[in-house]
């Protein structure tokens, strides 16, 4: 597996036990725990899938990159909001709940900064101009 897949998945963990374990531990409960980790699962999934792309799409045609670009975007977004969609509207425990989508929130920016981090990381550099 490669390594900034790994990264991704280590640092999303280590947010959400940053995060979840002091807002369970000051109020939130169970559902802080529950939220919190429905929120990383559905952030997590396409980011990975979209680092993946990056990874092969990196050294190919430039129209290559456009469409990882774009299509990761679309991608990410389609996913997840399909997902909270599909959970607030039809799972109990989600509906009439604020705090699930500002988890939600929360998660889609880390994983998408530290998905970014990572794609930049690890872009073959440029060959010498002479």
């Amino acid at each position: 597996m490669n390594r900034r897949l790994l990264f991704l998945i280590g640092g999303t963990l280590a947010f959400w036990l940053l995060a979840a374990l002091p807002a369970r531990h000051f109020g939130g409960g169970e559902t802080a725990l529950i939220y919190s980790g429905t929120a990383a699962a559905l952030c997590l999934a396409p980011a990975l899938i979209t680092l993946a792309w990056a990874s092969w799409a990196f050294g190919r045609s430039p129209e290559t990159l456009v469409l990882m670009a774009l299509g990761g975007m679309g991608l990410r977004l389609f996913v997840v909001l399909v997902a909270a969609l599909l959970l607030v509207n039809f799972v109990p425990y989600f509906q009439e709940r604020i705090v699930f989508l500002i988890w939600l929130t929360v998660f889609y920016l880390f994983t998408l900064a530290l998905e970014m981090v990572l794609m930049l990381l690890g872009r073959p550099s440029p060959a010498p101009k002479r």
